[in-house]
């Protein structure tokens, strides 16, 4: 038998080559299928992921075992390392996403690092103290239970707990308040309902949407939960490929891939009045400076860049326009705010929105946007690729420098 083998096995001299090369693209052949069925499992898990849960999770949040913790990503290190610590530990403790801990800890108290009222002791206007700002009174409830802070023997009926073992639940300590949060957010559904859970600590939209940015920034990988569609009540926000929390959209034009870029860099960036970069943005500032980056000069106010650019309809917005609101304090016909168009479809913008709101991928869905401008056009009309356009009265800005209020439209956010 085994001589028989043994001479079947071996090839004829003259046919060495011929036989060779059938068996070298056979298995070719089953390395490439090999490869490309691998990456078919692969796929499911990279879309269906959702950042602030374990790849069981898909995009509408459903949890199928204790849930996971996302990795850190870079901007997790503005995070102090004693939260960033406690936000880890209790999340992976209760089965809540860490990011999202996070995410309420920057937007209540910026990480505790704020010296307002209530924040290290006593409590806000409404009730509400705490790093975490949990409620102990008043129109905030007394959602802690008991007194701000007791002994960990005394039995309360409110999320009060003393998570670092120090004998003492504390709302005012950094441990106590994050895992008093956490057991809030697990009371109203958190693993299947983020959004839910969210709105039911703070029952605000906007403050959803705040938690939901904050999280996505602090979180590693590739893929984050955006509001895209602001959430409605108990909805959860939806899914999306991101680069750094902004979906990924085909641009029509390497300028509009440039504004689009600028604007994206510019994310949790704080919004000032007048500002025009590097460190903060009004919502004309922010727009003025991205299609500025990628070398088209626009005027400086929402109010002249809605009179002086190319209106769009409705049905054809791309990439890359603008659009515009007539905000607190504009009008229909001299509009107060405006956003830069990510992804119509979505109707997905970036914009610096008001005080106290860092700048943030938003909807502009239902918000009466009162029209579309496309300032790539700009580009169009000289041979140069920038605008032709006089700039504004006073000049435009100097990069980086932040004109005085005085010398810039009251509106135009």
């Amino acid at each position: 038998m085994a001589n028989r083998l043994l001479t079947r096995s071996e090839p004829k001299p003259g046919r060495t080559r011929e036989q060779r090369a059938p068996r070298i693209l056979v298995l070719g052949i089953i390395g490439l299928i090999a490869v490309v069925g691998l990456g078919l499992l692969a796929i499911p898990i990279l879309i269906g992921t959702d950042s602030f849960f374990a790849a069981d999770a898909g995009c509408s949040g459903q949890q199928t075992g204790t849930a996971g913790q996302p990795p850190a990503g870079a901007k997790a290190k503005s995070i102090p390392s004693n939260y960033l610590f406690w936000y880890k530990k209790v999340g992976q403790q209760y089965g809540v996403p860490w990011t999202l801990l996070a995410g309420i800890g920057t937007v209540e108290s910026a990480n505790g690092t704020t010296t307002l009222p209530g924040v290290h002791s006593g409590a806000n206007a409404f009730g509400a103290a705490g790093p975490m700002q949990i409620g102990i009174g008043g129109a905030a409830g007394d959602v802690w239970g008991g007194a701000a802070t007791h002994p960990a023997s005394q039995v309360v009926n409110g999320v009060a707990t003393d998570e670092d073992g120090d004998g003492t639940a504390s709302v005012y300590d950094p441990a106590d308040a994050i895992a008093g949060a956490a057991k809030y957010l697990l009371e109203f559904n958190v693993q299947n309902d983020p959004s839910g859970a969210i709105f039911a600590y703070n029952h605000l939209q906007s403050y959803v949407q705040s938690v939901l940015f904050y999280a996505g920034q602090y979180a590693g990988g590739n893929f984050s939960v955006v509001s895209a569609q602001l959430p409605a009540g108990t909805s959860v926000a939806g899914c999306a490929q991101t680069a750094g929390g902004v979906p990924l959209v085909q641009a029509p034009s390497q300028v509009v891939a440039t504004a689009i870029s600028y604007a994206e860099q510019q994310l949790g960036k704080p919004y000032l009045w007048g500002g025009t970069g590097p460190d903060a943005f009004d919502c004309s500032g922010l727009v003025m400076m991205a299609y500025r980056t990628a070398g088209v000069n626009i005027a400086r106010t929402s109010e002249a860049q809605w009179a002086t650019e190319v209106k769009v309809p409705a049905g054809q917005v791309e990439p890359g326009d603008l659009v515009f609101f007539a905000g607190a304090d504009g009008t229909d016909t001299d509009p107060g705010h405006v956003g830069l168009v990510v992804d119509p479809a979505t109707h997905t913008m970036i914009e610096a929105y008001a005080t106290g709101f860092p700048i943030r991928v938003a909807s502009y869905a239902g918000r009466g946007a009162i029209g579309f401008t496309r300032p790539a056009e700009n580009a169009k009309a000289s041979p140069t690729g920038t605008s032709s356009a006089a700039p504004p009265v006073g000049g435009l800005p100097t990069p980086g420098v932040t004109p005085s209020p005085t010398a810039t439209s009251r509106r135009g956010k």
